[in-house]
């Protein structure tokens, strides 16, 4: 038997081998380098957003001079006061409302864009896009003069065929309407520059099978664009009905939530009882009470996309 001597010099290089194999195997896993790419977002998003959602939650359970715990004594409050039933009921109608018609005019929109000629495409998405590009106070500032009740642009153009002026801001019900007008307005273009994305994604070769088998415009539209489109439209429409919940400008500048709180959502009227009212208690509890409304919106959405998924 030959006695090897130890050699700690070669441990050591074998060991700092293994190690270096080990680590450069790591990097090499697809997963560790997306997650490596991915730290900084999810540092920026755990900073941003998950930090003051749960400062919100913690601010939600105190009293209005944010020294005693309440529990669910916000909450219980709100429930009691028709005006946050009132708000509930106009954060939906104005979320649901206006992207409904975003969604519809951006597919109208999209549609008539792919099928202008490919020269002239990039002219008309430029010009579709200012709306969605111009800061939303200022355009929504813009609005606000169209609107004034003395000097309206519309109301001038409606009196020129003998009609009489409209309170645009000034009657409940054409208030709510005029602020829908507005986010239709400014969210359409996201839509349609969305859905053309979408539309050019779709194969030439199942509109040129569908027009073969004898199908007209409505069957190709119902049966193969739609169809390629569903998961764009989806989650399209969920990103919009979010950002639409938490809208601010629009409603805060043309309207304030009047009149007589007809036009409150839930972020001005988190603002008004919040920061004007001088109880961020109660209005951090306002703001939360979006989440579970979101919450069940998403689930049904994406539950329905994951399905379409498996099932192909």
């Amino acid at each position: 038997m030959v006695d090897i001597p130890y050699q700690p010099g070669r441990v050591a290089a074998a060991s700092t081998r293994r190690k270096r194999s080990g680590l450069a195997a790591m990097m090499h896993r697809k997963s560790t380098i997306a997650f490596l790419m991915a730290l900084p977002l999810l540092v920026l998003i755990g900073v941003l957003v998950v930090y003051p959602a749960l400062y919100a939650i913690h601010l939600s359970t105190l009293n209005k001079t944010m020294q005693r715990f309440v529990g669910f004594g916000n909450f219980q409050f709100l429930f009691k006061r028709d005006t946050f039933w009132l708000v509930v009921q106009q954060s939906c109608l104005f979320a649901i409302t206006a992207v409904f018609f975003k969604a519809l005019l951006g597919f109208i929109v999209a549609h008539f864009v792919h099928n202008v000629p490919a020269k002239g495409q990039r002219k008309w998405r430029g010009m579709l896009l200012v709306p969605w590009v111009i800061p939303p106070a200022m355009s929504t500032l813009a609005w606000l003069w169209l609107f004034d009740p003395s000097y309206s642009a519309f109301n001038y153009t409606l009196g020129l065929f003998g009609a009489g002026p409209i309170p645009w801001t000034g009657d409940a019900a054409w208030a709510r309407f005029s602020v829908i007008l507005v986010n239709i307005w400014y969210g359409a273009p996201f839509f349609m520059i969305m859905y053309l994305a979408a539309l050019k994604s779709v194969p030439e070769q199942l509109y040129e099978a569908a027009s073969i088998d004898g199908a007209n415009w409505w069957q190709r539209l119902w049966y193969v664009t739609l169809p390629m489109m569903r998961n764009i439209i989806a989650i399209t429409t969920l990103f919009s009905l979010i950002v639409t919940f938490a809208n601010f400008d629009i409603v805060r500048i043309l309207t304030a939530g009047g009149p007589l709180d007809h036009t409150h959502i839930f972020a001005t009227w988190a603002f008004r009882i919040g920061i004007e009212g001088s109880d961020i208690p109660l209005g951090a509890s306002v703001s939360l009470f979006m989440l579970p409304i979101l919450a069940v919106a998403a689930i049904f959405i994406l539950r329905d996309i994951n399905k379409r998924g498996n099932e192909s």
